[in-house]
């Protein structure tokens, strides 16, 4: 539905592949501005907030915390300025990242390993992969 040139948030929400109660939300913790309101009090949206919405999704799709994009929404308002604080912020999510690959990576391993422990083919009485996930005993048991 437009409201002279401005779009509902059904429409704004079709348009960016975001979530009503999502863009609600963004609002709410000051990641998306407020929109003016019509005369019948709906939200009356434009294409800077489509644009903005676009960017967030997009930081959101890639990994990037709500507090991160919080941080690049507001550098990138900043045009004049040196881009080192983004390079900073995504360098140091790319780490974090890198990290999880490697944890992942190794969880993998050990799932990998222990799977090849069994055939599939007996009890569970004497599945490997079970006793291989099972607490070893302490002293006091």
């Amino acid at each position: 539905m437009f409201f002279k040139g401005r779009l509902s948030i059904g429409d704004v929400a079709k348009a960016t592949g975001v979530k009503v109660v999502t863009i609600r939300y963004y609002e709410k913790i000051g990641l998306l501005p407020v929109p003016s309101r019509t005369d019948g009090n709906y939200r009356a949206y434009n294409q800077e907030h489509i644009r903005g919405l676009r960017f967030i999704r997009r930081c959101r799709d890639l990994g990037f915390t709500l507090e991160q994009v919080r941080d690049l929404l507001r550098l990138a308002s900043q045009k004049n300025e040196e881009c080192s604080e983004v390079d900073r912020i995504t360098m140091r999510h790319l780490a974090d990242i890198e990290a999880k690959v490697l944890d992942l990576s190794r969880l993998s391993a050990e799932l990998r390993r222990i799977s090849e422990c069994c055939r599939g083919d007996g009890l569970i009485a004497d599945c490997r992969i079970i006793e291989a996930l099972s607490p070893a005993p302490t002293r006091d048991n």
